[in-house]
Protein backbone atom coordinates (compact mmCIF):
# COMPACT_ATOMS: atom_id res chain seq x y z
CA UNK A 1 0.00 0.00 0.00
CA UNK A 2 2.65 2.93 0.92
CA UNK A 3 4.50 1.94 -2.58
CA UNK A 4 1.25 2.05 -4.79
CA UNK A 5 0.89 5.41 -2.58
CA UNK A 6 4.05 7.07 -2.93
CA UNK A 7 3.66 5.70 -7.05
CA UNK A 8 0.25 7.53 -7.38
CA UNK A 9 2.07 10.46 -5.74
CA UNK A 10 5.16 10.50 -8.43
CA UNK A 11 3.21 10.18 -11.13
CA UNK A 12 0.88 12.80 -9.99
CA UNK A 13 3.88 15.28 -9.70
CA UNK A 14 5.14 14.04 -13.00
CA UNK A 15 2.03 15.12 -14.40
CA UNK A 16 1.71 18.61 -12.58
CA UNK A 17 5.38 19.86 -13.52
CA UNK A 18 5.08 18.10 -17.10
CA UNK A 19 1.64 20.78 -17.97
CA UNK A 20 3.56 23.58 -15.86
CA UNK A 21 6.39 23.05 -18.20
CA UNK A 22 3.92 23.54 -21.21
CA UNK A 23 2.44 26.38 -19.64
CA UNK A 24 5.22 28.06 -18.96
CA UNK A 25 7.28 27.16 -22.04
CA UNK A 26 5.75 29.92 -24.36
CA UNK A 27 6.48 32.78 -21.80
CA UNK A 28 10.12 31.45 -21.09
CA UNK A 29 10.55 31.32 -24.88
CA UNK A 30 9.34 35.15 -25.21
CA UNK A 31 11.94 35.96 -22.97
CA UNK A 32 14.60 34.03 -24.15
CA UNK A 33 13.75 35.30 -27.71
CA UNK A 34 13.66 39.27 -26.33
CA UNK A 35 17.12 39.60 -25.73
CA UNK A 36 18.64 37.54 -28.71
CA UNK A 37 20.48 39.76 -31.50
CA UNK A 38 19.26 39.77 -35.17
CA UNK A 39 22.57 37.26 -36.82
CA UNK A 40 21.75 34.83 -34.02
CA UNK A 41 17.97 34.21 -34.53
CA UNK A 42 17.93 34.48 -38.11
CA UNK A 43 20.90 32.48 -39.12
CA UNK A 44 20.06 28.95 -39.90
CA UNK A 45 22.90 26.65 -38.87
CA UNK A 46 22.17 28.51 -34.72
CA UNK A 47 20.69 26.95 -31.88
CA UNK A 48 17.85 28.25 -31.67
CA UNK A 49 17.56 27.06 -27.87
CA UNK A 50 20.97 28.67 -27.28
CA UNK A 51 22.63 32.40 -27.31
CA UNK A 52 25.50 31.65 -30.25
CA UNK A 53 26.01 35.41 -30.01
CA UNK A 54 26.15 37.36 -26.37
CA UNK A 55 22.10 38.28 -25.98
CA UNK A 56 21.32 42.18 -26.63
CA UNK A 57 19.10 44.50 -24.75
CA UNK A 58 18.98 46.54 -28.01
CA UNK A 59 15.24 45.16 -28.84
CA UNK A 60 13.89 46.41 -25.02
CA UNK A 61 15.24 49.71 -26.08
CA UNK A 62 13.96 49.56 -29.69
CA UNK A 63 10.52 48.98 -27.86
CA UNK A 64 10.90 51.77 -25.40
CA UNK A 65 12.73 54.54 -27.63
CA UNK A 66 11.14 54.04 -31.35
CA UNK A 67 7.91 53.10 -30.79
CA UNK A 68 4.91 54.62 -28.00
CA UNK A 69 5.25 51.45 -25.86
CA UNK A 70 4.66 53.61 -22.88
CA UNK A 71 1.28 55.04 -24.01
CA UNK A 72 -0.25 52.01 -25.40
CA UNK A 73 0.06 50.58 -21.61
CA UNK A 74 -1.37 53.95 -20.16
CA UNK A 75 -3.79 54.40 -22.64
CA UNK A 76 -4.74 50.26 -21.99
CA UNK A 77 -4.84 51.17 -18.12
CA UNK A 78 -7.18 54.52 -18.46
CA UNK A 79 -9.25 52.37 -20.90
CA UNK A 80 -9.93 49.68 -18.97
CA UNK A 81 -10.47 50.88 -15.33
CA UNK A 82 -13.09 53.26 -17.09
CA UNK A 83 -14.68 50.30 -18.12
CA UNK A 84 -14.27 48.40 -15.21
CA UNK A 85 -16.61 50.81 -13.53
CA UNK A 86 -18.95 51.21 -16.09
CA UNK A 87 -19.55 47.63 -16.29
CA UNK A 88 -19.65 47.22 -12.08
CA UNK A 89 -22.50 50.01 -12.65
CA UNK A 90 -24.63 48.66 -15.14
CA UNK A 91 -23.64 44.49 -14.35
CA UNK A 92 -24.09 44.73 -10.39
CA UNK A 93 -28.22 46.55 -10.51
CA UNK A 94 -28.92 44.66 -13.45
CA UNK A 95 -27.90 41.41 -11.98
CA UNK A 96 -29.36 42.13 -8.52
CA UNK A 97 -32.53 43.00 -10.08
CA UNK A 98 -32.65 39.39 -11.53
CA UNK A 99 -31.59 37.96 -9.14
CA UNK A 100 -33.76 38.54 -6.93
CA UNK A 101 -36.80 40.67 -8.68
CA UNK A 102 -38.25 39.06 -11.39
CA UNK A 103 -39.05 36.01 -10.02
CA UNK A 104 -39.85 33.06 -11.81
CA UNK A 105 -39.03 35.12 -15.38
CA UNK A 106 -35.07 35.51 -13.76
CA UNK A 107 -33.95 32.71 -15.39
CA UNK A 108 -35.03 33.82 -18.73
CA UNK A 109 -33.83 37.06 -18.41
CA UNK A 110 -30.44 36.07 -17.05
CA UNK A 111 -30.16 33.37 -20.43
CA UNK A 112 -31.34 36.28 -22.70
CA UNK A 113 -28.44 38.45 -21.83
CA UNK A 114 -25.77 35.70 -21.85
CA UNK A 115 -27.37 34.78 -25.36
CA UNK A 116 -26.67 38.45 -26.66
CA UNK A 117 -23.19 38.31 -25.04
CA UNK A 118 -22.47 35.41 -27.99
CA UNK A 119 -23.00 37.56 -30.72
CA UNK A 120 -20.01 37.82 -32.57
CA UNK A 121 -18.21 41.23 -32.41
CA UNK A 122 -17.52 41.46 -35.61
CA UNK A 123 -21.47 41.90 -36.63
CA UNK A 124 -22.14 44.55 -33.85
CA UNK A 125 -19.22 46.54 -36.25
CA UNK A 126 -21.35 48.08 -38.64
CA UNK A 127 -24.00 49.48 -36.52
CA UNK A 128 -21.22 50.50 -33.37
CA UNK A 129 -18.71 52.07 -36.14
CA UNK A 130 -21.97 54.41 -37.11
CA UNK A 131 -22.74 55.23 -33.51
CA UNK A 132 -18.97 56.41 -33.35
CA UNK A 133 -18.86 58.27 -36.03
CA UNK A 134 -22.03 59.86 -35.48
CA UNK A 135 -21.37 60.78 -31.90
CA UNK A 136 -17.65 62.05 -33.24
CA UNK A 137 -15.30 59.44 -31.49
CA UNK A 138 -13.52 58.64 -34.06
CA UNK A 139 -9.86 57.89 -33.03
CA UNK A 140 -10.37 58.73 -29.80
CA UNK A 141 -9.88 56.24 -26.68
CA UNK A 142 -13.38 56.95 -26.23
CA UNK A 143 -15.10 55.01 -28.54
CA UNK A 144 -13.37 52.23 -26.89
CA UNK A 145 -14.86 53.26 -23.67
CA UNK A 146 -18.37 53.57 -25.32
CA UNK A 147 -17.94 49.93 -27.23
CA UNK A 148 -16.54 47.36 -24.81
CA UNK A 149 -18.95 47.77 -22.27
CA UNK A 150 -21.26 45.96 -24.97
CA UNK A 151 -19.54 43.47 -24.64
CA UNK A 152 -18.66 42.85 -20.88
CA UNK A 153 -21.74 43.90 -19.51
CA UNK A 154 -24.11 41.23 -20.50
CA UNK A 155 -21.48 38.59 -19.30
CA UNK A 156 -20.74 40.15 -16.27
CA UNK A 157 -24.24 40.58 -15.35
CA UNK A 158 -24.80 36.87 -16.58
CA UNK A 159 -22.17 35.58 -13.85
CA UNK A 160 -23.60 37.98 -10.88
CA UNK A 161 -26.67 37.03 -11.16
CA UNK A 162 -25.72 33.34 -10.13
CA UNK A 163 -23.55 34.91 -7.58
CA UNK A 164 -26.29 37.11 -5.95
CA UNK A 165 -28.13 33.75 -6.24
CA UNK A 166 -26.43 31.86 -3.73
CA UNK A 167 -26.28 34.70 -1.16
CA UNK A 168 -29.24 33.80 1.13
CA UNK A 169 -31.99 36.16 0.76
CA UNK A 170 -32.14 36.38 4.73
CA UNK A 171 -29.17 37.76 5.04
CA UNK A 172 -30.25 41.15 3.20
CA UNK A 173 -34.17 40.67 5.03
CA UNK A 174 -32.34 40.50 7.98
CA UNK A 175 -30.76 43.76 7.61
CA UNK A 176 -33.71 45.44 6.24
CA UNK A 177 -35.49 44.33 9.77
CA UNK A 178 -33.26 46.05 11.39
CA UNK A 179 -34.00 49.33 9.70
CA UNK A 180 -31.91 49.49 6.46
CA UNK A 181 -33.23 50.22 3.22
CA UNK A 182 -32.83 47.77 0.52
CA UNK A 183 -30.05 49.35 -1.51
CA UNK A 184 -28.76 49.89 2.18
CA UNK A 185 -29.00 46.31 2.79
CA UNK A 186 -27.18 45.02 -0.51
CA UNK A 187 -24.62 47.94 0.10
CA UNK A 188 -23.73 46.47 3.77
CA UNK A 189 -24.84 42.97 3.52
CA UNK A 190 -24.62 41.68 -0.33
CA UNK A 191 -21.75 43.19 -2.13
CA UNK A 192 -19.15 42.26 0.61
CA UNK A 193 -20.38 38.31 0.63
CA UNK A 194 -20.40 39.04 -3.85
CA UNK A 195 -16.74 40.20 -3.34
CA UNK A 196 -15.29 36.65 -5.14
CA UNK A 197 -17.55 37.47 -8.68
CA UNK A 198 -16.90 41.25 -8.36
CA UNK A 199 -13.17 40.79 -8.52
CA UNK A 200 -14.11 38.22 -11.36
CA UNK A 201 -16.05 41.05 -13.23
CA UNK A 202 -13.26 43.30 -12.89
CA UNK A 203 -10.15 40.97 -13.91
CA UNK A 204 -12.62 39.78 -17.05
CA UNK A 205 -13.41 43.00 -17.61
CA UNK A 206 -9.91 44.41 -17.60
CA UNK A 207 -8.50 41.13 -19.61
CA UNK A 208 -10.72 41.77 -21.91
CA UNK A 209 -10.60 45.28 -23.01
CA UNK A 210 -6.40 45.03 -22.86
CA UNK A 211 -6.56 42.12 -25.40
CA UNK A 212 -9.30 42.89 -27.73
CA UNK A 213 -7.75 43.57 -31.35
CA UNK A 214 -10.47 44.10 -33.53
CA UNK A 215 -12.11 47.36 -32.32
CA UNK A 216 -9.00 48.77 -31.07
CA UNK A 217 -7.71 48.90 -34.69
CA UNK A 218 -11.23 49.58 -36.43
CA UNK A 219 -11.58 52.98 -34.08
CA UNK A 220 -8.25 53.63 -33.52
CA UNK A 221 -5.86 55.54 -36.10
CA UNK A 222 -3.37 56.97 -34.82
CA UNK A 223 -0.20 55.68 -32.30
CA UNK A 224 -1.03 57.90 -29.59
CA UNK A 225 -4.51 56.70 -29.12
CA UNK A 226 -3.81 52.83 -29.34
CA UNK A 227 -3.97 50.18 -27.09
CA UNK A 228 -0.97 47.73 -26.17
CA UNK A 229 -3.05 45.05 -28.42
CA UNK A 230 -3.08 46.89 -31.42
CA UNK A 231 -0.15 49.45 -30.88
CA UNK A 232 2.54 47.11 -30.53
CA UNK A 233 2.05 45.15 -33.24
CA UNK A 234 1.05 48.09 -35.52
CA UNK A 235 4.46 49.51 -34.63
CA UNK A 236 6.39 46.28 -34.69
CA UNK A 237 5.50 45.10 -38.00
CA UNK A 238 6.41 47.68 -40.30
CA UNK A 239 5.55 45.63 -44.06
CA UNK A 240 6.90 42.76 -44.30
CA UNK A 241 9.75 43.13 -41.47
CA UNK A 242 8.95 41.48 -37.93
CA UNK A 243 10.81 42.86 -34.97
CA UNK A 244 10.31 39.57 -33.61
CA UNK A 245 12.22 40.08 -30.39
CA UNK A 246 10.94 43.57 -29.44
CA UNK A 247 7.33 41.81 -29.82
CA UNK A 248 8.31 38.93 -27.93
CA UNK A 249 10.01 41.81 -25.25
CA UNK A 250 6.44 43.24 -25.39
CA UNK A 251 4.45 40.21 -24.69
CA UNK A 252 6.58 39.65 -21.14
CA UNK A 253 6.61 43.14 -20.26
CA UNK A 254 2.56 42.37 -20.57
CA UNK A 255 2.60 39.21 -19.31
CA UNK A 256 4.14 39.70 -15.76
CA UNK A 257 2.00 42.20 -14.31
CA UNK A 258 -1.51 40.15 -15.48
CA UNK A 259 0.03 36.68 -14.37
CA UNK A 260 0.58 38.77 -10.95
CA UNK A 261 -2.82 39.59 -10.50
CA UNK A 262 -4.65 36.70 -11.40
CA UNK A 263 -1.86 34.66 -9.53
CA UNK A 264 -3.19 36.92 -6.15
CA UNK A 265 -6.51 36.84 -6.61
CA UNK A 266 -6.62 33.40 -7.91
CA UNK A 267 -8.78 31.41 -5.67
CA UNK A 268 -11.70 34.12 -5.55
CA UNK A 269 -11.51 34.30 -9.39
CA UNK A 270 -11.95 30.39 -9.38
CA UNK A 271 -14.54 30.90 -6.74
CA UNK A 272 -16.46 33.48 -8.64
CA UNK A 273 -16.46 32.00 -12.00
CA UNK A 274 -17.47 28.39 -10.41
CA UNK A 275 -20.65 29.75 -8.01
CA UNK A 276 -21.61 32.18 -11.25
CA UNK A 277 -22.02 28.96 -13.34
CA UNK A 278 -23.54 26.71 -11.19
CA UNK A 279 -26.02 29.22 -9.85
CA UNK A 280 -26.72 30.83 -13.00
Amino acid sequence: MVARAQAVTAARWVVLVFFALLCAFPFAWATFTSFKADADLYTVGHVPFLYNLPPTFDHVRVLFQETEFLTFVRNSFEIGVIVVAITLATAVPAAYAIARLTGEWGGRLAMAVFVIYLVPPTLLFLPLSRIVAELGLQDSIWALVLVYPTLTAPFSTWLLVGFFRSIPRDIEEQAMVDGYSRAGAVVRTVLPLALPGLLTVVIFTFALTTNDFVYAVAFISSSSNMTISAGVPVELIRGDVFFWQSLMAATVLVAIPVALAYNFFLDRFVQGLALGGVKG
